[in-house]
């Protein structure tokens, strides 16, 4: 059974409901599941829209990659994530990236995986709730800890919701 670290995003509709529900769909999928606290961020890649609610949760899994992809993938899509229908880093009911799969690093083209989550280590949103619920967590690849990662990053005004 690996650990899974997935980050939650939303900031379309009532979010803080949306993200709620999400966990609840995902303590089916992911066994012993913990929760970080609500976070507010500022967008950061497409700047015009409203900010995000950002979490992070994590728990035991023993499927494939693939598989967990396509179980986060649906949860979205039954919160009205149109992946085909967005604007690229903008607004969305949902979203789950899988930001550590264990100690595994993954690289799919079919369907387009890649873990660890390339952009966790510039996302001061991800790391922290992150951190909050592992703060001994280290980069697998390089055993860096993410705590400095974090502490290398400039202030993205990341606050508890």
């Amino acid at each position: 059974m690996e650990t899974i670290i997935l980050g939650l995003g939303s900031n379309r509709g009532d979010s803080k409901a949306i993200l709620a529900a999400a966990v609840e769909r995902l303590s089916a999928v992911l066994t012993g599941l913990r929760a970080s606290s609500l976070y507010i961020t500022k967008p950061q890649d497409y700047f015009d829209q409203d900010d995000f609610y950002n979490m992070v949760v994590s728990g035991g899994y023993t499927g494939t990659p693939a598989d967990l992809l396509a179980a986060v993938q649906h949860i979205e899509a039954d919160y009205g994530r149109n992946r085909a229908g967005e604007i690229p880093k903008g607004s969305r009911t949902l979203d789950i990236d899988i930001l550590f799969f264990g100690q595994q690093q993954v690289s799919l083209q079919e369907p387009p995986l890649t873990i660890p989550h390339p952009a966790v280590y510039r996302r001061a949103f991800a790391l922290i709730p992150l951190l909050e619920l592992h703060p001994d967590y280290c980069d697998p690849i390089s055993k860096t800890p993410l705590a400095v990662m974090l502490a290398g990053l400039e202030d993205q005004g990341v606050r508890k919701a």
